[in-house]
């Protein structure tokens, strides 16, 4: 059984879901694949988890960096579930690119490649926005694409970490909404 919550955030109304301990789910209200991997049947309920996750997003929210972690559960697919590990090393206030999440992850299984494409789709599906920083991940020359929770937020959240560059851009074609 999975259980939801709400959270008010300064960038939107934040849905977020989890078992028993574990977080599972955080998506802005409306954006793309919002609650993907929601089970059809769930409860609206506080829970502990819910409790840690708030603290840690009002902590996040007033510019600083939370000293603790929320309990996580990953459920996509295997690959998905590596990227996704990958999202939540990267440091508060400092960015990566697909490409060098691509060659890390070639490297670890011993292939001599591996497409940054196919990760940026992993990127795109996380299912914990915010708390595993996928906003924290560019495109090589910059471009800032791919955000599922719109280019706006993830442009906001940047700054907030003062992760944000001057040589950042947002491209004339996006693959976000």
């Amino acid at each position: 059984m999975q259980y939801t919550s709400k959270y008010e955030s300064p960038l939107g109304s934040i849905l977020m879901a989890a078992d028993e301990k574990r977080l599972t789910g955080l998506w802005f209200e409306g954006q793309k694949y919002f609650a993907l991997y929601l089970q059809e049947e769930n409860e609206e309920k506080e829970l502990s988890v819910f409790e840690q996750a708030k603290k840690w997003l009002t902590i996040y929210f007033s510019g600083r960096e939370p000293d603790f972690k929320v309990p996580l559960h990953f459920t996509g697919t295997e690959f998905q579930n590596e990227v996704w590990k990958m999202l939540y090393e990267i440091p508060y206030g400092q960015t990566t690119t697909y490409g060098h999440i691509a060659k890390h992850l070639a490297k670890k299984k011993g292939m001599e490649r591996m497409s940054a494409q196919a990760v940026g789709g992993a990127v795109g599906h996380n299912e914990i926005s915010i708390i595993v920083p996928c906003h924290r991940v560019v495109g090589s020359n910059g471009n800032l694409t791919g955000y599922a929770g719109g280019i706006d937020k993830k442009i906001a959240l940047l700054k907030l970490e003062k992760g944000y560059k001057d040589t950042f851009f947002v491209p004339k074609k996006s693959t976000a909404p």
